[in-house]
Parts: C-alpha cells; structure tokens; sequence
C-alpha cells in the first residue's frame, strides 16, 4: 500500500509540475487564480523536491512527515482556490483522491 499510494501520489506531483513549468493553459489558470509567476515556479520546484523526498527510501522519516504537511497544506490551498474561482468540480475531486493517497501513503510509511 505505502509504495503504490506513494508512487502516484510523486506521480501526480511531478506531472503537475511539469504542467505548472511548460503547459500554457496551467500557467494561464495561476495567473487567473491571481498567484505571480515566481510563485507557480516556487511551487513547481517544492513539488519536484518533494516527489523525490517521498520516494527516496534513505530520507529520514521526519523529513518525509514535513513533507506530507506540505502537501497537505498545497492540497488544502488548491482545493479553497479552485473553490473561489468556481473551477470545474472534477479539479476538487483530483485533489481530495490525491489527498486520501496522501495520507495512505503517510499512514503506512515504513518507519
């Protein structure tokens, strides 16, 4: 369960990252969502780090609990920004699926 949970859970980060980086109708929506640019770069780079902190089995477990909050906190922010910008439902139902993975992943993290 941790491996798969944890895989797609780096999976939909790096594939968001590369959204955020290079997909025009992605960096359009940030702007739209009223985030600067440096700011969707910023995110894209955490989510590339963290992809790696997850999957990287010689992180201490610590490091990795920081980064299931910061996910979190990344989850919980998209979820309330789509939420205001009245965003299709289907993006808050990717993100709250990702947030369940999350906290499975977190949840049987081999210690």
């Amino acid at each position: 369960m941790y491996w798969i949970s944890t895989g797609l859970v780096a999976l939909f980060l790096l594939l968001s990252a590369w959204s955020y980086l290079f997909h025009q109708n992605t960096i359009i929506g940030i702007r739209e969502l009223g985030f600067p640019d440096f700011f969707r770069i910023q995110l894209a780079v955490l989510k590339i780090i963290a992809a790696i902190v997850l999957v990287l089995p010689m992180i201490p477990a610590q490091v990795k609990e920081w980064t299931y909050a910061g996910i979190g906190l990344f989850l919980l922010t998209a979820i309330v920004a789509h939420w205001a910008h009245k965003d299709p439902a289907v993006l808050h139902l990717i993100n709250l699926a990702v947030f369940a993975l999350l906290i499975v992943s977190n949840y049987t993290l081999i210690r």
